[in-house]
């Protein structure tokens, strides 16, 4: 199941830098690729139950200097070792997406492909789930995907461009040259995603161009 939601006004072996204090909302690290980054939320709690401030655009952009304008929030539902990925937007329609998980938890996945970037072809992934409450930004430049590690798990990402069926692309989620450590041999998979390009393939197809 996948809900839309559209807003118009607007290896885990990872080397992990410090966290980054973001005014007293949420906190920030960098992955080894230091484009990507995970929010840790400042959380606040008595008797009632939990608040916190999932994400704000203007402290985002103040740390990190990335205007992250959310057009559009996608909602889906998977079952346990669901896989879904690894997808990107090419040229102008690629998207910048923040991922947060809102109940379960799931093995995300990044790979770089910016054809001049020294991690091309490269890949880093990194665990979310409902207990910590954290999110993961990824600017265009980079496909994604994910495992589901839990049953009926719930995850939100938030993007900056719309879906556009014309410039959507997908990498095989088991690509000899990329070989990605997935926790589950066996996913489940859509019938579009066991029949996605390999990473070289999509690079003679198109360049990526991102």
């Amino acid at each position: 199941m996948l809900i839309v939601i559209n807003f118009f006004l607007i290896n885990i072996s990872i080397s992990e830098k410090i966290w980054k204090l973001v005014t007293m909302n949420a906190k920030m690290k960098h992955l080894n690729f230091s484009e990507i980054i995970v929010l840790s939320p400042i959380k606040h709690t008595d008797k009632r139950g939990l608040f916190f401030e999932n994400f704000n655009s203007r402290d985002f952009k103040k740390e990190t200097g990335n205007f992250f304008n959310i057009f559009q929030e996608n909602i889906s539902f998977s079952k346990k070792n669901v896989l879904r990925g690894l997808h990107f937007q090419k040229g102008y329609h690629a998207q910048s997406k923040l991922i947060s998980v809102i109940r379960g938890k799931i093995f995300d996945v990044i790979v770089d492909i910016r054809e001049h970037s020294h991690n091309f072809g490269k890949w880093t992934s990194y665990i979310l789930d409902d207990s910590s409450h954290e999110s993961l930004f990824i600017p265009s430049g980079f496909a994604h995907g994910f495992l589901s590690l839990d049953d009926n798990t719930m995850i939100s990402y938030k993007v900056d461009k719309p879906y556009n069926k014309n410039s959507e692309c997908s990498i095989i989620w088991n690509d000899d040259n990329i070989l990605i450590d997935w926790p589950c041999n066996k996913p489940i998979l859509s019938e579009k995603d066991q029949n996605a390009l390999t990473f070289d393939d999509n690079y003679k197809l198109n360049k990526f161009k991102v």
